[in-house]
């Protein structure tokens, strides 16, 4: 089995380092890190993902943790691999059963601890109207009233998009972004990085994470996690280029703006990213957001 160090964006791997009752300290570190919270997350107990009805479809792999701090806040973690229409609108689903969780049937006391919806995205979203919000990496959302101003505190979402993380090891600044250079870079690493290697915290997730540790069950399992990541990212690109040569062979046909028009409709269909239907077709971003 090729690399040292297992694949985070798979199943296996995403949930032996961040998901074992045995290696909660390596969450605990990551949650705060994200979160900068004043009061920090001293302790956290699993709890079952049935609980949040956990969904898996054909179209892409969801990967869940789901867990509970000391003072009875609620944490969701997902790793999702595949872009998928509505992803924010299932997060936000997600986030209800948690709070109805919260409320004991025939109770009328709703006080409320706080629940955080955390997404780890190996893609990026396509509906932002700026580029400086398209190269953003961090969002941390929270209800807010018409004049900006935070209504409720205590529900709370947070997407990192990966895609955009581009930070090399000399520009590490804070806890989060080694979290995140780790994550991105860990399948690649044939050796601990420098500015890792002496934090308690990330010698045990390498440790976690090194292959040669594993077992043969344990083996099996990862070996299998892997092959279904390697057949989603296939299908994927599979999809794309199929997309983009479907593109092409349509404006050559045909030609003119009229076309364009139909090129760039057939690609959104197929949910090409905005950047790639640009270059495609030579619309404007606004052309191709108004044919949305």
């Amino acid at each position: 089995m090729a690399g040292v160090f297992v694949n985070p964006f798979t199943d296996y791997g995403f949930k032996k380092i961040f998901g074992e009752e045995a290696n909660k300290a390596i969450l605990i570190d990551f949650l705060n890190a994200l979160l900068q919270q004043e009061q920090k997350i001293v302790d956290l107990t699993f709890k079952k993902n049935e609980q949040l009805g956990e969904l898996i479809d054909a179209k892409g792999v969801i990967f869940d943790i789901y867990c509970e701090n000391e003072k009875g806040e609620k944490f969701i973690i997902e790793l999702q691999k595949n872009k998928q229409n509505w992803f924010k609108e299932r997060t936000i689903y997600y986030s209800t059963f948690p709070i109805r969780d919260q409320v004991e049937k025939g109770s009328v006391n709703y006080k409320m601890e706080a629940v955080y919806c955390i997404g780890i995205l190996d893609f990026v979203f396509n509906d932002y109207t700026s580029d400086s919000e398209r190269r953003k990496w961090f969002h941390e959302i929270k209800l807010k009233d018409q004049n900006g101003e935070v209504f409720y505190d205590k529900l709370t979402y947070v997407y990192l998009e990966m895609p955009n993380f581009n930070k090399s090891e000399p520009d590490l600044q804070t806890q989060l972004d080694k979290w995140l250079y780790f994550i991105k870079n860990l399948a690649d690493f044939q050796k601990i990085p420098e500015i890792l290697r002496h934090e308690v915290v990330f010698q045990q997730a390498f440790e976690t994470a090194e292959i040669a540790r594993f077992s043969k069950p344990q083996l099996v399992s990862y070996e299998q996690s892997m092959k279904g990541y390697r057949d989603l990212v296939s299908t994927l690109d599979t999809a794309e280029q199929r997309g983009i040569q479907k593109g092409i062979d349509i404006g050559i046909e045909k030609g003119g703006r009229n076309q364009q028009i139909k090129t760039a409709i057939a690609c959104i269909e197929m949910g090409m990213p905005i950047e790639n239907i640009m270059k495609l077709t030579g619309l404007s971003e606004l052309e191709i957001r108004q044919l949305m």
